[in-house]
């Protein structure tokens, strides 16, 4: 029933031209992490340019920005939690994705509390189950509701396995293949496959790619705002704004909106 409800969504054509574009994708990511030499975290990355302590709180507004990820992560499962849904495929999905987006407003914090590689391990291990929540999300309600509810477990092993082979090894290979290869895959399934929240969707990659340019121009950020906030303090404000889109998202559908999973109960 799943692969006859699946046919319904996707035209042959378009099913071909993301498979193919999928695997094109797979294929760089591992001929990259392959080919490329290990990726250690540079140390200078802990030097961000906001420095200020408020009350005794060391690097406040990077610690403090972090607020906002647990406040639309508390806002996501408020939400599923007044909706009537059964708790299988995509609804299991968005609350993980809730979830991680909840726990990284207290992992970030930690980390910039105290920046080195040892407190950014709880930074990145909850940002990649975001990650990954949100890539079988748009997977399953997109593509194939059979494909991202098999890739759901994997995809979380997965990107927790970068993190860790990061501690391990030192090397970020992994872990930058879990955040940015998805990007590779999911705009083109956004755009071939319709669905419900299309302008939401595209919000969240507009915020995550402001968020990158943010941090990657931390510094100067700073001085153009003559030291008001810094980059990486407003990329947790865009990142954190990209997850609300997911909340908008779900607040403009309808209370039992899963309707792979409606269909198939029927």
């Amino acid at each position: 029933m799943i692969q006859k409800y699946d046919s319904l969504l996707i035209t042959p054509l378009s099913h071909r031209l993301a498979k193919s574009w999928g695997i094109i994708a797979i294929t760089l990511t591992v001929a990259l992490l392959v080919l490329s030499e290990p990726l250690p975290q540079n140390t200078l990355y802990h030097a961000f340019s906001d420095q200020r302590s408020m009350f005794g709180m060391p690097h406040a507004l990077n610690v403090l920005s972090n607020g906002a990820f647990c406040l639309v992560g508390l806002w996501g499962c408020a939400l599923l939690a007044t909706r009537t849904i059964d708790w299988t495929g995509t609804p299991i999905m968005y609350l993980v994705f809730f979830l991680g987006v909840f726990l990284t407003g207290f992992g970030s914090a930690f980390y910039h509390w105290s920046p080195d590689n040892t407190t950014l391990v709880w930074d990145r291990l909850p940002m990649t189950i975001a990650f990954m929540a949100f890539t079988c999300v748009v997977v399953s309600e997109r593509y194939s509701a059979s494909l991202g509810y098999k890739l759901f477990p994997w995809l979380l092993t997965i990107g927790v396995l970068s993190v860790g082979y990061w501690v391990w090894q030192d090397d970020l290979r992994p872990y930058f293949a879990v955040q940015f290869g998805p990007m590779l895959i999911l705009p083109l399934i956004i755009w071939r496959f319709s669905g419900s929240g299309t302008c939401w969707l595209w919000l969240v990659f507009v915020f995550y790619v402001a968020a990158k340019l943010l941090e990657l121009f931390d510094h100067q950020f700073f001085q153009l705002t003559e030291g008001l906030i810094s980059g990486h303090t407003l990329k947790h404000l865009a990142a954190a704004a990209g997850a609300l889109m997911i909340v908008a998202k779900l607040n403009n559908t309808q209370p039992n909106y899963h309707p792979v999973y409606q269909r198939l109960k029927e």
